[in-house]
């Protein structure tokens, strides 16, 4: 990416040309204007890290001025790991006919909802990718079932390229689908399965997966219903400096567009790609990996694009605890959950892990006071920055 912009920078404008481009565009920022695509390009590719770092904080102590980082106790378990989508980002999945084929039992569940409790969590990040046996009945019972027997659990499940899945094979729309996920105890609905908004880029990566508008479209049904949700990105791969920018864009519009009251988007995740024995990287082996500094102004850009969306969190599984902190003061003001059984990232390659305690230690030593929350963003510790 630096070649590209070095021959940018040479061949159509001058180096004092570009750096009054980009006071003039971050100024007009803190004068809360608002910024072309082509301005967010700009910004992207030719800010000093620094003064992206220090806008997006400034946006970031506007939204957050009391100097908090929030974090969740949740627990991942996957409902399959049986999956006819076959990203090829993605070693995780299975055929049906695998011999490491599973559906999760109601058994492993209440076992795996025991240590959350012990742990100090109430809510469970469920994912399954699109599972051909798997249809709107199946779910309901499994939703029914767990709320029945946990009253109150909390269901942070599914995405949007599940729930356009689940409306197809069942052979009902995407609002009816949402309708009866949320009766049967569906509380919020996870951004997953965004990757990159862009067909060229879904094309090549996930070409069984739902296209770009198929996956906002399920959000934008999210948000009429009132249902919380969260947006994600994964970077790093084969996309350009322009379509991520274009990604962040979709979402800030369909946020836009939410009902008056609806919490729409509450959060905002990126995560750079993990390449490690994946199908993608076989093929495109000149991926590189996605390095702190880049996932820092990936932060920051998308604090300054997404004004509408309250909370941006850093992923520290996956860029590591140290750079995570340091995305507190580019525009981040989250560490989301210290991730009790994550599979599928994991599977790729991401090895960092991180309990309570390490949490809120890596918070304090960062400046800010960790409070607890649910996925609501709501404050559930006893003492607030306890």
């Amino acid at each position: 990416m630096h070649d590209i912009v070095y021959f940018w920078i040479s061949e159509n404008s001058t180096l004092s040309e570009i750096l009054q481009d980009t006071r003039e565009i971050l100024t007009d920022i803190l004068e809360n204007k608002s910024v072309s695509h082509e301005e967010a390009v700009h910004l992207y590719l030719h800010a000093a890290t620094e003064d992206l770092m220090r806008v997006a904080d400034i946006i970031r102590k506007s939204k957050h001025p009391e100097g908090v980082v929030s974090w969740i106790i949740d627990r991942n378990v996957n409902i399959s790991n049986i999956c006819v989508s076959g990203c090829k980002f993605c070693n995780f999945h299975k055929s049906a006919r695998s011999v490491e084929a599973y559906i999760t039992r109601i058994e492993e569940y209440d076992e795996k909802i025991d240590v959350l409790y012990k742990l100090g969590g109430d809510q469970l990040l469920l994912q399954g990718g699109c599972n051909p046996n798997l249809d709107i009945r199946w779910y309901e019972n499994l939703f029914f079932s767990l709320k029945s027997k946990h009253p109150n659990l909390k269901l942070h499940a599914l995405g949007p390229p599940e729930v356009a899945y689940i409306a197809e094979i069942s052979a009902i729309s995407i609002q009816d689908t949402l309708q009866r996920l949320i009766a049967a105890g569906l509380d919020s609905l996870p951004g997953a399965g965004a990757e990159i908004l862009s067909d060229r880029v879904r094309n090549i990566i996930s070409p069984a997966k739902c296209n770009s508008q198929t996956w906002l479209k399920v959000m934008v049904e999210a948000h009429r219903q009132g249902l919380t949700t969260s947006a994600t990105m994964m970077f790093g791969h084969i996309e350009t400096p322009e379509e991520r920018i274009t990604h962040l864009e979709l979402i800030r519009d369909v946020q836009e567009k939410r009902p008056r009251g609806a919490p729409g988007f509450i959060s905002f995740i990126p995560w750079p790609f993990q390449s490690s024995g994946t199908t993608l990287i076989k093929e495109f082996p000149d991926i590189q990996k996605i390095q702190p500094v880049e996932y820092i102004r990936l932060i920051a850009i998308s604090r300054i694009i997404l004004h509408n969306i309250p909370n941006i969190q850093a992923s520290w599984l996956t860029v590591g605890p140290e750079a995570a902190s340091i995305c507190l003061h580019a525009g981040a003001n989250d560490l989301g959950s210290i991730m009790i059984e994550e599979n599928v990232v994991s599977s790729a390659g991401a090895t960092y892990v991180i309990n309570a305690n390490g949490m809120e230690n890596l918070i304090r030593k960062t400046g800010f006071i960790p409070v607890r929350r649910n996925q609501h963003f709501e404050f559930i510790s006893t003492k607030f920055g306890a």
